[in-house]
């Protein structure tokens, strides 16, 4: 099994040669990765895509530890490190 930051590091390579997956990936995040990784997640994972730009700074907090026995699952999955 890819680790998650090769399946996040394959995402941020495609979509920066591929303006069409670029779009879908804005447009609708989660089936996007879903569709390129072969992968499932979680009905109650949510996945926001942020496009930086010169003036903004994105910050990613790691997940809160009071975290649920599914999203503990999909982390340990590897499906959410990142997203």
């Amino acid at each position: 099994m890819r680790s998650g930051d090769a399946m996040l590091q394959q995402i941020i390579e495609k979509s920066s040669l591929d303006d069409d997956f670029r779009q879908a990936l804005m447009a609708d995040p989660k089936s996007t990765i879903c569709d390129e990784l072969g992968i499932t997640m979680p009905e109650s994972m949510n996945v926001v895509i942020h496009q930086s730009d010169m003036q903004t700074v994105h910050v990613a907090l790691p997940p809160d530890p009071n975290i649920t026995e599914e999203q503990l699952e999909a982390i340990s999955a590897g499906l959410s490190c990142c997203w």
